[in-house]
């Protein structure tokens, strides 16, 4: 029997307890089917699935409705505590609290028996299975151990610090170590001078007081730059020393033969890269398609390292990459995914020597279409190694000594079958924001020269739309073959998202009206609007923050930013895993020889390495945004006064967070320094507004700002804010609407922020801007 309500609606607690029983299998048309409605009533449920989501009820992934903050079957936890029954309990260690709410609990269960690797402790981080509690538990989840992924620690990275007649103190790095400092006595101390960055050993003893350590290792004087990185390495457990048996297997390794591959030595493939790449695992052929049923069309190559022919699953080198994840770079140096006698030498695509590959061969139609695609098991032999900027300026009419040669042959090919592939790219129209990168330039001596937005050319675009083209032609293989793979996926955005964002462009006036299926061509609109527009930096800002994160799973639900259905990483197998299971499935579908993915990798085994790469990926990224801002948080160490122009990038409670223009570092303006008047957060225009004045500071100005405090250890920078709020008329918004009284509707007391003059601000919290999550292809 149909549960509905007497106006012919169920429920919305009907709906949700629905939902909850059924965890991402449903959606619109589910929901419609188990309560008897019919299409006429569609608009009136979309109503109440709207409201649902406002409320933080429900959520979308993909086309299925789930409860909110529902965690996936498998998740990495950190276990934190114990329940007062002695039981274990974790939470998920990626969690964005800005978006969810506090992190759920998940109550472990530990068998009596329990299998190897599994016996877990506070402290630890561990791969869990889990399910939905009953109502009533102590934790809304239930969680049983996979595996161990990280035993607690025992070691602490910090800066070392003398202390009169012997011996020192540990001012730990980790943000959640501040204030928990160590003891370290004169014997233990390992010659470390005062300020050396250390890795200390726990002593655990019984007293009262500090805790002791003892320095285990010596990382270097923090007054070279050339440290930073290391803060970073350490302070997120990545790990740099390979297994003595990975390092064996990389020197035993022999170069890839002819035997068993297509020979393609004589296709002039060639690889464009950064100018500073040191390993080089794709290289591109382009060439006018024959076959007079394609006329004007072209035949794409895509080469790719072939790892997997180095990397065998369950070998050591296997085991090393898994636990890295993918290669992490920072300004000074590289963390590889692999030994260098992998990654730079046998599986690098250097020019003139015969690599080992796994290739696809794409037909492009004339009108950019990808007609029909096969891999190939192949040696090749690169004719060229190019950098970007040197291949578009042979195309610009400015070619080297390297480059003349391939121009007409090589280069124009390629760049003509890359304007047919644009053609189809814009009728797919995917996410177009505008979002320039920065890149820090070092000296010799490992400290900051400058920060450069390095000129987004034709060439990047070309390279990255054949690699989205493999990806794809790789995804569907896999796909028509049945067999299991790992998605790069990327959800769209949460109702609760799609309505703020509407909110927020209400007060610029700029229309977004959701009708039909959420596309990227509805965000690309606005983008096309505000092009040009002062608050175009403001806008896609915004919009970027409305969006979800890209993330690895065995399960597909498609990618949102990049509009496709089906699509996995392929190309980049040097520096990331997900690639390497991709090829080795290829290998094991199409019967291309050794290396191919074991019988025994299932959606389940797979899903538990997506989750983990997934949060090994997170882990660089955060490493590698932290190693960038205690190294513009030292070069601007000495600059404490001096006055800069930047854009606010975040808007809070705590304050305004200011990107500076020329470097690219954030800082933040802590709200009791603004004025002496009392500052409401206006969430919805993500701004601060004076409650006297209605002086408005809002994310995506341009302000003028102090520099006030650096502290390059924790990579923080506090400023004083110069410029002037924008002014609103009373009882106006910008878009010529009644503005909201001073006392914001919806707004607590608390949201009122008492402020000193100007110049009694405290210190600022060591820490990072507030970002909105990117996507990423």
């Amino acid at each position: 029997m149909k549960r509905k309500h007497d106006n012919g609606f169920p429920g919305r607690d009907a709906i949700v307890a629905f939902i909850r029983a059924n965890p991402g299998k449903i959606g619109t048309r589910e929901i419609a089917r188990e309560f008897g409605l019919k299409n006429a009533d569609r608009a009136e449920l979309k109503r109440i699935l709207r409201e649902l989501a406002d409320e933080g009820a429900i959520a979308k992934r993909g086309r299925k409705i789930h409860e909110t903050a529902l965690l996936p079957p498998t998740v990495i936890a950190d276990i934190t505590g114990r329940d007062t029954d002695g039981e274990l309990l974790a939470t998920p260690t990626e969690w964005d609290t800005e978006e969810n709410g506090p992190a759920p609990k998940i109550r472990i269960h530990v068998p009596r028996r329990l299998q190897p690797g599994t016996a877990a402790g506070v402290g630890d981080r561990a791969l869990l299975r889990i399910e939905k509690a009953d109502d009533g538990e102590v934790a809304p989840y239930r969680g049983r151990i996979i595996k161990i992924i990280d035993q607690a620690r025992t070691r602490l990275l910090g800066i070392f610090r003398d202390l009169p007649g012997g011996g020192g103190r540990l001012v730990p790095v980790d943000k959640k170590q501040a204030g928990r400092e160590l003891n370290i006595a004169p014997s233990d101390t390992s010659g470390a001078e005062d300020g050396d960055l250390v890795s200390v050993d726990l002593i655990r003893g019984r007293g009262y007081g500090l805790a002791s350590g003892k320095v285990k290792e010596r990382l270097g004087s923090l007054s070279s730059e050339k440290a930073i990185s290391l803060i970073a390495i350490h302070a997120h457990e990545i790990p740099q020393a390979f297994s003595p048996s990975a390092v064996r297997e990389a020197e035993a390794a022999e170069p890839a033969a002819l035997k068993g591959r297509e020979d393609w030595r004589e296709l002039p493939l060639v690889t464009i890269d950064p100018p500073d790449a040191k390993d080089h695992d794709d290289a591109v052929h382009a060439a006018l398609d024959p076959d007079p049923n394609n006329r004007g069309g072209y035949i794409v190559h895509v080469a790719i390292a072939d790892v997997a022919f180095y990397v065998r699953p369950g070998s050591a080198l296997d085991r090393d990459a898994l636990t890295r994840g993918n290669s992490v770079y920072f300004p000074d140096r590289v963390v590889p995914m692999l030994p260098e006698r992998i990654s730079n030498d046998l599986c690098s695509l250097v020019p003139g020597q015969p690599r080992g590959a796994l290739a696809v061969r794409m037909v492009i139609g004339p009108d950019g279409r990808k007609r029909s695609h096969s891999f190939h098991r192949v040696l090749m032999r690169s004719a060229a190694k190019l950098h970007y900027a040197q291949a578009q300026a042979a195309i610009d009419g400015r070619p080297d000594d390297t480059t003349g040669p391939l121009l007409e042959p090589i280069l124009k090919p390629l760049y003509t079958a890359y304007a047919l592939v644009k053609l189809a790219r814009d009728e797919r129209d995917p996410l177009d924001l505008d979002l320039p990168e920065r890149k820090i330039l070092l000296k010799a001596d490992g400290s900051v020269d400058r920060v450069i937005v390095p000129e987004r050319l034709d060439a990047h675009r070309l390279i990255e739309e054949f690699m989205i083209l493999a990806n794809v032609a790789a995804a569907e293989m896999l796909e028509k073959k049945a067999l299991p793979l790992i998605y790069r996926v990327h959800d769209e955005p949460t109702l609760e998202k799609v309505h703020n964002l509407q909110e927020f462009l209400k007060t610029l006036d700029l229309p977004f009206a959701k009708t039909g299926a959420l596309r990227p061509s509805l965000f690309n609109r606005v983008l096309v609007q505000v092009r040009g527009e002062d608050y175009e930096p403001l806008v896609n800002e915004v919009v970027l923050r409305s969006q979800a994160q890209a993330e690895y799973s065995a399960e597909n639900y498609g990618h949102f930013g990049l509009n496709l259905r089906r699509y996995a990483h392929f190309t980049s197998p040097i520096r990331r895993y997900a690639d390497l299971i991709v090829h080795r499935a290829l290998i094991r579908a199409l019967g291309l020889g050794e290396g191919a993915l074991p019988e025994a990798e299932t959606l389940e085994t797979l899903s538990e390495v997506a989750a983990q790469i997934s949060v090994t990926e997170r882990r660089a990224m955060k490493a590698e945004r932290e190693t960038a801002d205690r190294l513009i948080a030292h070069f601007l160490a000495d600059r404490i006064g001096a006055t800069f122009q930047g854009r606010i990038s975040g808007v809070t409670r705590a304050g305004l967070f200011v990107k500076l223009s020329d470097t690219g570092a954030d800082g933040l303006i802590p709200i009791r320094t603004l004025g002496t008047e009392y500052y409401n957060y206006d969430e919805t225009r993500h701004a601060l507004v004076g409650s006297r004045s209605g002086a408005m500071h809002r994310l995506g100005d341009v302000v003028d700002v102090r520099l006030v405090e650096a502290a390059p250890v924790a990579g923080a920078l506090r400023f004083e804010l110069l410029s002037e709020g924008q002014v609103i008329p009373r009882g106006r918004k910008r878009d010529g609407s009644k503005a909201p009284s001073k006392s914001h509707p919806g707004r607590s007391p608390r949201d009122k922020v008492r402020k000193p003059h100007k110049g009694k601000s405290g210190k600022a919290k060591p820490g990072k801007s507030k970002k909105g999550k990117s996507w990423k292809r």
